[in-house]
């Protein structure tokens, strides 16, 4: 009987949720520990108002258990405070948002566990960023600080890379269309910037995208030719990516387009989803593919110019390409490395 994969979940907000969620069901895996700064029983309690079948998952003291883990809940603030050792935990599944510097990273590595992947993008170099669907061969077992990227670089990499492969691009600009997120205010309170201190559920807010800069590493191929920002609107839930390109010729037509978004839904899909009806932001929630293409929204000029919407709910798909990272690592251990 092949070993189970000890995890340890670090930051139980949605994308931490929604990966246990997805992942407890799993035999193979032992989640063993939660940590997160907030009481186990309000977070069990969200659990429960957010869906979760409370016969499958219940919690018994400082323990969450589930059908193939009891997992150990407590409070800490900092990767340098948590004895993953104690738990023989493999894999730290990291969805603070806030730990994405190599060094905090590796404090994780520092206190017992063997890899550590996080759910946004590092602020600086790591082992690998890996994107599904665009370069997931390239992982190594030598890998140990690990990035899913983020939602919209999911989304971003895999339309670039399915458009560039077909017709090259001379340049790309995006807009993430975002909903908010939990580290901006309700209501006007001072923050780390500006724009940011201003009303989430009252503003369309402009913000810095991390997206385009770490496009040099993932896709070299687009480097120095894609760049954007984001915009985080009044929504809770459901994103969308508008991305504008210049093509190098003018020879791809608006069917070439659609065609390469429908096969890919075809051979990637789990990842892209091929949508021709008239949706919206709401109209994704739940959904886990990287993006879901929306043919009617699709155009393109007499000239070069495209302009493509995809959608993503940004919690739910993040989670699911987090699992996806960590089920591939696993799946090169049990190979010995062989690909």
């Amino acid at each position: 009987m092949a070993k189970r994969t000890k995890i340890g979940i670090m930051g139980f907000g949605r994308i931490g949720r929604e990966f246990f969620r997805m992942a407890y069901n799993n035999p193979d895996l032992d989640i063993a520990a939660i940590v997160d700064i907030g009481n186990p029983e309000i977070l069990n309690y969200l659990q429960d108002v957010e869906g979760l079948d409370s016969q499958e998952v219940r919690l018994e003291g400082n323990y969450l258990v589930s059908p193939y883990s009891k997992s150990r809940m407590f409070i800490a603030k900092n990767p340098s405070d948590i004895p993953w050792d104690v738990f023989e935990v493999d894999y730290v599944i990291d969805c603070t948002h806030k730990f994405c510097s190599r060094h905090e990273m590796e404090d994780h590595l520092k206190s017992g566990a063997s890899r550590v992947i996080i759910s946004s993008l590092p602020r600086d170099s790591i082992d690998r960023i890996v994107i599904m669907g665009a370069n997931e061969e390239s992982i190594s077992l030598d890998d140990r600080l690990i990035s899913a990227g983020s939602s919209t670089t999911n989304a971003l990499v895999l339309a670039l890379k399915l458009i560039n492969e077909e017709e090259e691009i001379a340049a790309a600009m995006l807009t993430s269309v975002h909903a908010f997120t939990s580290d901006q205010p309700l209501q006007n309170v001072a923050g780390r910037d500006f724009r940011r201190s201003r009303s989430a559920a009252e503003n369309i807010i402009p913000n810095i995208t991390p997206t385009s800069a770490w496009i040099d590493e993932i896709l070299p191929e687009l480097s120095g030719k894609v760049d954007g920002i984001a915009l985080n609107v009044p929504v809770s839930k459901g994103s969308m990516l508008d991305l504008t390109l210049k093509m190098k010729k003018k020879s791809i037509s608006l069917d070439d387009i659609h065609k390469i978004f429908e096969n890919a839904s075809k051979s990637t899909s789990n990842l892209v989803e091929y949508n021709m009806d008239p949706i919206v932001s709401s109209d994704v929630i739940g959904n886990t593919h990287s993006l879901v293409y929306d043919s009617q929204a699709t155009q393109k000029t007499e000239f070069d110019m495209v302009k493509i919407l995809c959608w993503y709910d940004n919690g739910i798909c993040q989670a699911a390409r987090v699992l996806d990272v960590l089920t591939s690592y696993i799946s090169l251990e049990n190979s010995g490395g062989a690909k």
